[in-house]
């Protein structure tokens, strides 16, 4: 498997398609992380950004190779296993740029709650902000499984539906990714930090059963 991520890193990288979803996350982080705000209310601007950020690096890395090479990647490694470094390619991805936001939150968010005068630690926003942000990044690589290749052929149908579908998971509050942020919210109006843990969970078992069954596809269409 490693070398099938190296593999698929270097299309990344190369195809510089990276760009645009990550150059709209930093314009995110640098307009909603206001230098002095506080410290939770940031850790869930930054995470809310990243769920369409890593459905879009997982549609990108799904689809970065030519119909003729991506055969030649199952022939040799298996569709299933060539699927799934593709996914996880762009769901690592993401998990680096949810750890760089982290940090950046870190070095410039007031570290008190809404009200600028309870104090809030800042080792425990912050293990709140990636466990939040972490979630964020299963659910879109979930959606970013689901809504390409093989499960959708067509781009239009795969584009609609990834954005539908990331902006859903963010509002509706049954999702991990809504309880996540908004116990962030939270937190911060009452000067208390929660690590979600259930729906860290609950990201994790709907990414992997998402994966799982896109990579089954592939070895059938493939």
């Amino acid at each position: 498997m490693i070398p099938l991520l190296r593999y698929q890193s270097a299309l990344l990288l190369r195809s510089h398609r990276w760009l645009p979803p990550v150059l709209l996350y930093a314009a995110l982080l640098a307009v909603g992380v206001q230098s002095g705000g506080p410290i939770l209310d940031s850790y869930g601007v930054a995470a809310f950004g990243l769920l369409p950020l890593a459905a879009w690096l997982c549609r990108i890395c799904v689809t970065n190779e030519p119909p003729a090479a991506r055969s030649c990647t199952a022939a040799a490694a298996g569709p299933g296993r060539a699927h799934l470094a593709a996914v996880l390619t762009g769901s690592l991805s993401a998990a680096f740029l949810a750890c760089a936001g982290t940090a950046y939150v870190a070095l410039v968010a007031d570290p008190h709650a809404s009200d600028h005068r309870t104090a809030v630690p800042v080792p425990s926003a912050a293990a709140a902000g990636l466990s939040a942000a972490l979630v964020c990044v299963l659910l879109g690589t979930a959606v970013g499984a689901l809504c390409n290749w093989p499960v959708l052929r067509s781009t239009g149908w795969s584009v609609l539906s990834g954005l539908l579908a990331a902006v859903l998971l963010l509002v509706v509050g049954a999702s991990p990714a809504n309880a996540a942020v908004s116990g962030l919210v939270t937190g911060s109006a009452h000067g208390t930090v929660t690590l979600p843990w259930l729906p860290l969970l609950s990201g994790a078992l709907i990414a992997a059963a998402a994966t799982a069954v896109a990579c089954r596809l592939s070895s059938r269409r493939g």
